[in-house]
């Protein structure tokens, strides 16, 4: 936290800085003024060390939304303020060069840029994070049986129900959303909730009215084992991994977890596997993909995983399955130009990715983690439909 601290410190006071000394200190003769500058700033630190280092242990998993909200109260004052020092700096090197160069113009251009990174932040933190997307994806194999020809697959991802304390209306429009797509099958690749699966409590009903034909599946995501909640004992966190799975089931989702059912339509039948979160360190690594498979051999294979590194470690190695579904990456929550920075982290971590006919679909999920924001990367429900 002290690492998070000091990053925060520099991210907020360095453009305050630069700017005051720089832009206002010799043109704002207003003492009162001057000082009132310095506000917005100074507040955001008092309320992140309230936050971090006086509501006691477990700041960050107790007081998620309030922190959550206090991220963005910061991107909003400091991100616009960073891109118009940044564009002065340049403005000063420029000008080391060209002494005649002006510097209005790159204020003005970094004005103008801030202006535009302070209204996209303030639209995905208040609408960008509702604004549910849906895609129309096709995969083909030859290897489908011809009866699951048209086969309509809803993939969802990455819920993080804590997020939506207090806001039953964004899940209930989720759950509309979802079945008026008519889907053959529902399924959810993990990260239910936040850290703690109490979080579901209050939800339940809504999602229990997810309907599709041969039912709704799930797996377990890095989230869903508690891991980030400092428990008292492992008895608490092993109680409430055990929670999680007992609600979804009272909901009437199927989780799968290192194990497999054989979807039946038309006369003809495919393989469904789940496994537990299998990921890249740190993240947790729990699936036992040749148990999960065994009984499979021959069949057409759809694995639920919720990490998409699963895939190139030993999905594609190790295995003939024929299509992955993942989540996990969110795109981190903000795509610009159809292009985001978890691509840095994740080969693959948006949309569709083949090797020949075998393919893994990465949906960019629901909620969010902390920061309560997205730009570019909507909430994502995924209707697939397969072809053979």
């Amino acid at each position: 936290m002290h690492r998070i601290t000091f990053i925060l410190v520099l991210f907020l006071f360095i453009p305050d800085l630069y700017i005051y000394f720089v832009y206002l200190l010799r043109r704002v003769k207003n003492r009162l003024l001057l000082w009132a500058y310095w506000l917005p700033t100074l507040l955001l630190t008092a309320v992140y060390v309230y936050y971090i280092y006086l509501t006691g242990d477990n700041a960050m998993s107790n007081h998620t939304q309030g922190i959550g909200r206090l991220a963005v109260a910061v991107m909003l004052f400091a991100a616009p303020k960073t891109i118009f020092m940044l564009c002065s700096l340049i403005g000063d090197a420029i000008r080391l060069v060209v002494r005649r160069c002006p510097r209005a113009p790159f204020a003005w251009f970094g004005g103008v840029l801030a202006v535009i990174s302070f209204v996209n932040i303030f639209y995905g933190a208040t609408a960008g994070v509702k604004r549910f997307e849906v895609k129309q994806v096709e995969y083909r194999s030859d290897r489908l049986p011809k009866a699951f020809d048209g086969y309509r697959i809803v993939q969802i991802s990455d819920i993080h129900i804590g997020s939506w304390a207090g806001q039953p209306e964004v899940m209930e429009r989720l759950v509309k959303l979802v079945n008026e797509q008519q889907p053959d099958l529902i399924v959810f690749t993990g990260d239910l909730v936040n850290q703690q699966s109490h979080e579901l409590d209050g939800f339940q009903t809504i999602l229990s009215k997810l309907h599709a034909p041969d039912g709704v599946y799930s797996v377990l995501g890095n989230h869903d084992y508690g891991t980030y909640y400092r428990w008292k004992n492992q008895q608490q966190e092993a109680a409430n991994l055990q929670y999680l799975k007992d609600q979804q089931k009272e909901m009437g989702w199927k989780l799968l977890n290192n194990e497999h059912d054989i979807l039946y339509h038309r006369g003809d039948s495919i393989a469904l596997i789940g496994v537990e979160n299998d990921g890249e360190p740190p993240f947790s690594q729990y699936a036992d993909l040749p148990r999960a498979i065994q009984g499979t051999e021959g069949m057409f294979r759809i694995l639920l995983s919720h990490n998409p590194t699963h895939w190139r470690r030993e999905v594609l190695p190790d295995t003939d399955i024929d299509l992955m579904l993942a989540g996990h990456t969110h795109a981190m929550q903000m795509v610009l130009f159809g292009h985001s920075l978890s691509s840095l982290m994740y080969p693959e971590w948006s949309g569709m990715y083949l090797e020949g006919e075998r393919g893994l679909y990465v949906n960019i999920g629901i909620g969010y983690v902390g920061l309560p924001f997205r730009f570019g990367a909507w909430p994502e429900v995924t209707v697939l439909t397969l072809h053979a």
